[in-house]
């Protein structure tokens, strides 16, 4: 699918929405483990500056979009304000509303110039996702992933649940549907989702120019430097084993 992304000169967008701990961001690694990254770019935008709070909402996102030949993947998206936003009053109701209406419009926009939209919503029940705070708060290697938002987050439960039924009744148009992905089961969560993004791509398979290595010419009399002359990275895989 990469490969006739490229030579098709394709633009394809997926949006990874869910709560805090859904599984959004493993999923997103094993979609893009084995792409190009000059093909598949992962969209990750931190919290906007004071200049873009000014700007229209949707313009940081814009920004963002794929050129042809080009998948963009994005770990939260402008579904930001239907989500953490409104329900932690980080926008205005005035702010919420307009999104609301906006949002639709922009998004089959989208797909009237040949962008390829999907949508995924990882779903996960509080149980499991109190269950994985508590691992990340036990694990330094993990421990950055979580902050006083998502820990807040537990608190709010029935707020961002209503605050995703809501966003769903307003956004989930025919020309750009939600698709909802069961993510108590990480590795099903995976295999099932990348399994569906596959399945509504009509891609076909791209002819490849066969390579084949080269013969290695005879050396014209090129000595290499002694290793004295240059500075090493000690040897610490030794050391452990």
């Amino acid at each position: 699918m990469q490969e006739w992304v490229r030579a098709e000169g394709a633009r394809m967008v997926v949006v990874f929405e869910g709560r805090d701990a859904a599984g959004k961001g493993s999923a997103i690694k094993r979609v893009t483990q084995y792409l190009n990254p000059r093909v598949a770019r992962i969209v990750a935008l931190p919290a906007p500056t004071e200049r873009e709070r000014h700007q229209w909402y949707f313009q940081r996102y814009i920004e963002q979009l794929p050129s042809a030949g080009e998948i963009v993947l994005f770990d939260r998206s402008w579904y930001n304000r239907a989500g953490v936003e409104r329900v932690m009053g980080f926008c205005t109701k005035e702010e919420y509303t307009r999104f609301l209406r906006q949002c639709p419009i922009l998004e089959r926009l989208l797909i009237e110039d040949g962008i390829l939209l999907r949508k995924y919503w990882f779903s996960v029940s509080d149980a499991e996702q109190e269950q994985r705070f508590q691992s990340r708060l036990e694990d330094p290697m993990r421990r950055w992933k979580l902050s006083p938002m998502d820990l807040e987050s537990i608190t709010r439960w029935e707020s961002y649940s209503r605050a995703k039924d809501d966003m769903l009744v307003h956004t989930d148009i025919p020309e750009a549907p939600w698709y909802v992905v069961e993510s108590d089961d990480k590795r099903r969560a995976r295999i099932n989702m990348i399994a569906h993004l596959i399945s509504t791509i009509p891609f076909h398979e791209v002819q490849r120019p066969p390579l084949r290595l080269p013969p290695r010419p005879p050396s014209p009399g090129y000595e290499r430097p002694p290793k004295e002359m240059q500075t090493y990275v000690p040897d610490h895989a030794a050391s452990l084993a």
